[in-house]
Protein backbone atom coordinates (compact mmCIF):
# COMPACT_ATOMS: atom_id res chain seq x y z
CA UNK A 1 0.00 0.00 0.00
CA UNK A 2 1.46 3.51 -0.62
CA UNK A 3 1.89 6.32 1.53
CA UNK A 4 -0.68 8.23 -0.26
CA UNK A 5 -3.08 5.87 0.45
CA UNK A 6 -2.03 5.58 4.00
CA UNK A 7 -2.12 8.99 4.82
CA UNK A 8 -5.57 8.76 3.46
CA UNK A 9 -7.40 6.21 5.56
CA UNK A 10 -5.80 7.44 8.75
CA UNK A 11 -7.07 10.63 8.07
CA UNK A 12 -10.18 9.15 7.01
CA UNK A 13 -10.33 6.87 10.58
CA UNK A 14 -9.25 10.53 12.39
CA UNK A 15 -12.33 12.34 11.19
CA UNK A 16 -14.58 9.38 11.14
CA UNK A 17 -13.62 9.46 15.01
CA UNK A 18 -13.36 12.96 16.01
CA UNK A 19 -17.57 12.80 14.45
CA UNK A 20 -18.49 10.18 16.50
CA UNK A 21 -16.47 12.08 19.62
CA UNK A 22 -18.95 15.35 18.44
CA UNK A 23 -21.82 13.34 18.27
CA UNK A 24 -21.94 11.45 21.78
CA UNK A 25 -20.74 14.94 23.25
CA UNK A 26 -23.93 16.85 21.80
CA UNK A 27 -26.40 14.36 22.91
CA UNK A 28 -27.35 14.75 26.82
CA UNK A 29 -26.08 11.78 29.15
CA UNK A 30 -29.40 9.32 30.19
CA UNK A 31 -30.14 10.21 33.36
CA UNK A 32 -31.03 7.49 35.76
CA UNK A 33 -32.32 6.97 39.13
CA UNK A 34 -29.53 4.91 41.60
CA UNK A 35 -29.97 2.01 43.80
CA UNK A 36 -28.01 1.58 47.03
CA UNK A 37 -27.67 -1.87 48.17
CA UNK A 38 -27.18 -2.92 52.52
CA UNK A 39 -26.50 -6.85 53.00
CA UNK A 40 -28.45 -6.63 56.72
CA UNK A 41 -26.14 -9.82 58.86
CA UNK A 42 -25.45 -11.37 55.48
CA UNK A 43 -23.16 -14.40 57.23
CA UNK A 44 -26.95 -15.21 59.30
CA UNK A 45 -28.62 -15.23 55.37
CA UNK A 46 -30.30 -19.26 54.87
CA UNK A 47 -28.05 -19.46 52.07
CA UNK A 48 -26.22 -17.13 49.93
CA UNK A 49 -23.19 -19.67 49.64
CA UNK A 50 -21.33 -21.97 51.68
CA UNK A 51 -17.81 -20.26 52.39
CA UNK A 52 -17.75 -16.70 53.05
CA UNK A 53 -16.08 -16.11 49.35
CA UNK A 54 -19.07 -17.86 47.49
CA UNK A 55 -21.26 -15.64 50.03
CA UNK A 56 -19.59 -12.55 49.20
CA UNK A 57 -19.62 -13.15 45.41
CA UNK A 58 -23.34 -14.00 44.86
CA UNK A 59 -24.49 -11.42 47.01
CA UNK A 60 -22.18 -8.65 44.89
CA UNK A 61 -23.88 -10.31 41.76
CA UNK A 62 -27.22 -9.39 43.62
CA UNK A 63 -26.22 -5.99 44.54
CA UNK A 64 -25.17 -4.98 40.71
CA UNK A 65 -28.58 -6.49 39.30
CA UNK A 66 -30.41 -4.16 41.29
CA UNK A 67 -28.29 -1.26 40.05
CA UNK A 68 -28.62 -1.77 36.62
CA UNK A 69 -32.31 -2.33 37.08
CA UNK A 70 -32.24 1.39 39.12
CA UNK A 71 -30.83 2.66 35.93
CA UNK A 72 -34.68 2.20 35.14
CA UNK A 73 -36.16 4.52 37.53
CA UNK A 74 -36.54 8.43 36.62
CA UNK A 75 -34.03 11.31 37.58
CA UNK A 76 -33.61 12.30 41.04
CA UNK A 77 -34.43 9.10 42.59
CA UNK A 78 -32.99 6.68 44.90
CA UNK A 79 -33.74 3.36 45.95
CA UNK A 80 -32.70 1.90 48.86
CA UNK A 81 -32.94 -1.87 49.53
CA UNK A 82 -31.75 -3.76 52.96
CA UNK A 83 -31.90 -7.31 52.00
CA UNK A 84 -32.89 -9.22 55.27
CA UNK A 85 -32.23 -12.70 54.24
CA UNK A 86 -31.17 -14.23 50.83
CA UNK A 87 -31.93 -18.86 50.18
CA UNK A 88 -30.76 -19.20 46.79
CA UNK A 89 -32.18 -21.40 44.46
CA UNK A 90 -31.46 -24.92 44.69
CA UNK A 91 -28.93 -26.96 47.33
CA UNK A 92 -25.33 -26.32 47.67
CA UNK A 93 -24.00 -29.62 48.29
CA UNK A 94 -19.76 -31.03 48.56
CA UNK A 95 -19.16 -33.71 45.82
CA UNK A 96 -15.70 -35.20 45.72
CA UNK A 97 -14.04 -32.27 46.99
CA UNK A 98 -15.89 -29.37 45.26
CA UNK A 99 -19.09 -27.68 45.80
CA UNK A 100 -22.37 -27.89 43.71
CA UNK A 101 -25.49 -26.37 43.54
CA UNK A 102 -28.13 -28.94 42.90
CA UNK A 103 -31.62 -27.45 41.86
CA UNK A 104 -34.44 -29.88 42.32
CA UNK A 105 -37.65 -27.80 41.71
CA UNK A 106 -38.99 -28.92 44.76
CA UNK A 107 -38.54 -27.32 48.50
CA UNK A 108 -35.62 -25.16 47.28
CA UNK A 109 -36.91 -22.30 45.72
CA UNK A 110 -35.23 -18.65 45.82
CA UNK A 111 -36.19 -16.64 48.52
CA UNK A 112 -35.26 -12.96 49.19
CA UNK A 113 -36.77 -10.99 51.96
CA UNK A 114 -35.80 -7.09 51.94
CA UNK A 115 -37.13 -3.41 53.12
CA UNK A 116 -36.67 -1.06 50.51
CA UNK A 117 -37.87 2.93 50.73
CA UNK A 118 -37.72 4.80 47.35
CA UNK A 119 -36.97 8.52 48.22
CA UNK A 120 -36.56 11.74 45.61
CA UNK A 121 -35.08 15.19 46.66
CA UNK A 122 -34.60 13.62 50.58
CA UNK A 123 -38.12 12.55 50.95
CA UNK A 124 -39.69 9.21 50.60
CA UNK A 125 -41.85 8.63 48.17
CA UNK A 126 -42.79 5.34 49.16
CA UNK A 127 -41.44 2.36 51.09
CA UNK A 128 -42.51 -1.36 52.22
CA UNK A 129 -40.61 -4.94 52.86
CA UNK A 130 -41.27 -7.66 50.74
CA UNK A 131 -40.71 -11.80 50.46
CA UNK A 132 -40.15 -12.73 47.11
CA UNK A 133 -40.40 -16.14 46.46
CA UNK A 134 -40.35 -18.10 42.87
CA UNK A 135 -42.66 -21.27 43.58
CA UNK A 136 -42.40 -22.49 40.32
CA UNK A 137 -38.67 -21.75 39.42
CA UNK A 138 -37.73 -24.36 37.38
CA UNK A 139 -40.52 -24.18 34.95
CA UNK A 140 -40.63 -20.62 34.68
CA UNK A 141 -39.26 -19.26 31.63
CA UNK A 142 -35.79 -16.95 32.24
CA UNK A 143 -35.16 -14.08 30.44
CA UNK A 144 -32.38 -13.79 28.04
CA UNK A 145 -30.76 -10.98 29.89
CA UNK A 146 -31.12 -12.97 33.47
CA UNK A 147 -30.04 -16.25 31.69
CA UNK A 148 -26.28 -15.21 31.12
CA UNK A 149 -24.07 -15.62 34.09
CA UNK A 150 -24.92 -16.43 37.43
CA UNK A 151 -28.07 -16.81 39.80
CA UNK A 152 -30.45 -16.46 36.73
CA UNK A 153 -33.33 -17.88 38.77
CA UNK A 154 -32.81 -14.59 41.52
CA UNK A 155 -32.18 -12.17 39.02
CA UNK A 156 -35.56 -13.21 37.06
CA UNK A 157 -36.86 -12.82 40.94
CA UNK A 158 -35.30 -9.21 41.40
CA UNK A 159 -36.41 -8.14 38.01
CA UNK A 160 -40.34 -9.21 38.55
CA UNK A 161 -40.48 -7.49 41.75
CA UNK A 162 -38.50 -4.17 40.24
CA UNK A 163 -41.09 -3.98 37.53
CA UNK A 164 -44.04 -4.96 39.83
CA UNK A 165 -43.04 -2.04 41.83
CA UNK A 166 -41.64 0.39 40.40
CA UNK A 167 -42.32 0.71 36.29
CA UNK A 168 -44.97 2.35 34.89
CA UNK A 169 -47.27 -0.38 33.89
CA UNK A 170 -47.89 1.32 30.15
Amino acid sequence: MSQAIRTTLVAAAVALLSAAVLVALARPAHAAGTVEVRFVEPERFTDAGRAPFDRDRALESLAAHLRQLGQRLPDGQRLRVDVLDVDLAGEQVLRRGHDLRVLRGGADMPHIHLKWTLEQGGSALKSGEDRLTDLGYMTSRTTPAASVGDLPHEKRLLAQWFRARFEDPR
